[in-house]
């Protein structure tokens, strides 16, 4: 942490617990992968760090900074804390799934893509044929989206609206989807969960978490496992009333992203 909140204040101790939780599994995740956890006070050109900030100590031209990443700096603004400020900020933004840990796995995307990708031609290349061209303009890419709303026909291409806005958005929006998709695998491994439903459906949806997802390289089997327990937890809150916690649908471009990560990350 490069900024914390000021702590004297019980509101803002009670958000940065939260903040925490969050932030931990998150490293805990980068750890598992053998990813570089460097921080800026160590390395400031390649290292990352976080500012948890509050809007009213921001100076005036500074009002308008929201949760982000530039140059290994992962800004959050703690009222993402607040259950209440994050489900109303969700509704205004027409997203379906808005969370602390959401948001840090998507910023720490655009860190990684720079410190992954953007330096090797190989890689690059590799990931323009699937992404997109990132080098066309991002600020232009994000007004034409705000203005005219996401690409039509998204859901065919693109995990979310937004990863639709540009291919560095994509990439972040496609990254944090394989970090969660992981760590929901890795929790089902260690409750030692499986189904074999008598639910009749075009697919099977039949499953067996016997493996740690950190140590397979098989992506197929990630897959394959993947989407039935997801959807088997989307109908367990449903029995609850509950919304679907990955309200989201992988199409097979999507897949194929997901596995270009899979891929870089286990070196293949």
């Amino acid at each position: 942490n490069r900024t914390i909140p000021h702590l004297l204040d019980d509101d803002n101790l009670k958000k940065w617990k939260h903040i925490e939780v969050a932030k931990h599994r998150l490293v805990y995740q980068l750890l598992r992968f053998r990813l570089p956890v460097v921080s800026k006070t160590i390395d400031d050109d390649k290292g990352f760090c976080f500012d948890f900030l509050e809007k009213d100590e921001l100076p005036e031209e500074s009002k308008g900074l929201k949760t982000g990443h530039a140059d290994g700096v992962i800004t959050l603004m703690i009222a993402e804390a607040d259950p209440v400020v994050r489900e109303q900020v969700k509704q205004q933004m027409a997203e379906r799934y808005r969370t602390l840990l959401g948001h840090f796995r998507h910023e720490v995307g655009h860190y990684y893509w720079d410190l992954l990708i953007r330096d090797n031609p190989e890689v690059l290349a590799d990931f323009r044929s699937i992404f997109g061209d990132e080098s066309q303009s991002y600020a232009d890419a994000l007004t034409t989206h705000y203005n005219n709303g996401p690409k039509a026909n998204w859901q065919q291409s693109f995990i979310s609206k937004y990863a639709s806005s540009h291919p560095w958005e994509d990439w972040a929006e496609t990254w944090s989807h394989y970090l969660h998709l992981t760590d929901v695998l890795e929790t089902a491994y260690n409750f030692g969960l499986k189904s074999n439903p008598k639910i009749i459906a075009k697919k099977s949806l039949k499953m067996n978490a016997a493996f740690d997802p950190y140590t397979v390289t098989d992506f197929s089997r990630i897959m394959e496992t993947g989407i039935p327990l997801l959807f088997i937890l989307n109908s367990m809150n449903r029995s609850l009333g509950e919304d679907d916690p990955y309200p989201f649908i992988i199409s097979k471009p999507v897949e194929k992203k997901l596995e270009f990560i899979h891929k870089l990350l286990k070196g293949i």
